[in-house]
């Protein structure tokens, strides 16, 4: 593996790690009764997702143009192992959701006092605090996984989070590869992984956040229980992996269809 390819795999494991991490945001703001400053938290957590996103479509770039000049016989292959530290990623944030949770409960109270995340930074970031930090681990059971049965979760929503997840983790990916399969449409096929990924935006926006916001605003009023709300960000976690699983099906496909779409 050459270095830009460790760094690209890196970033895109930070990417959705920082993605499925929001949320154990979510559930830490429903728990506390803080949604409104969860979600705040939320928006900074995707920041630095959204920051991840574009050095690393710099460095997935250069890789392109390198195919070009050197042969593309391990781009496919590249770019699996991209896709593959996604799916790393989000099984990272599945196993370590409970200590993430508890974690973000204490970071949304102390938010609350600080006033600021520059304030909270101070606060709460020292050496000492950092080496207590193993005392807030909290591993998740096998009790866990049991309780996970779809009944009562749409099926619907779980198929369409895992397919809107798919479709955005590959978008880039098959779009740059449909640009060094059509070179002569290069530019063109690149610059349609900026709709394919607006497609599952739309997608996500219209059909799954409405569903996780209403049985969040649920959960606060006590209309719902715990253990509903938590089977619920369980089951949309193992959908987002199944998603990032089914990119690796839907690369090559994805890039055939965008270079005759663009030819």
């Amino acid at each position: 593996m050459t270095t830009s390819l460790i760094l690209v795999c890196v970033l895109t494991l930070i990417i959705h790690a920082a993605e499925t991490m929001g949320y154990a945001i979510r559930l830490a703001g429903i728990r506390s009764g803080k949604l409104a400053v969860s979600l705040s938290l939320s928006g900074i957590i995707m920041l630095v997702s959204r920051t991840s996103n574009m050095v690393q479509a710099t460095f997935t770039g250069g890789m392109i143009d390198s195919a070009k000049t050197e042969g593309g016989h391990r781009l496919q292959t590249d770019f699996q192992y991209i896709i593959g530290s996604a799916s790393l990623g989000t099984l990272v944030s599945i196993l370590l959701f409970p200590t993430m949770v508890f974690i973000f409960m204490r970071l949304i109270a102390h938010l609350e006092v600080a006033g600021s995340f520059p304030a909270l930074v101070r606060e709460s970031v020292s050496l000492d605090k950092l080496k207590r930090a193993s005392q807030n681990v909290r591993l998740p059971r096998w009790e866990m996984l049991r309780r996970l049965r779809i009944g009562g979760i749409p099926k619907r929503l779980l198929l369409l989070n895992a397919a809107v997840t798919g479709i955005y983790t590959v978008g880039v990916l098959s779009a740059l590869y449909a640009s060094y399969l059509v070179p002569e449409h290069a530019i063109k096929a690149s610059q349609s992984s900026g709709l394919i990924n607006g497609i599952a935006t739309v997608l996500l926006t219209v059909f799954v956040d409405p569903h996780v916001a209403l049985l969040s605003d649920k959960a606060l009023s006590g209309k719902v229980g715990n253990a509903e709300t938590n089977k619920m960000f369980g089951l949309l976690m193992l959908s987002r992996l199944a998603g990032t699983l089914l990119a690796q099906l839907l690369l090559l496909p994805g890039a055939a269809i965008i270079a005759w779409w663009v030819s």
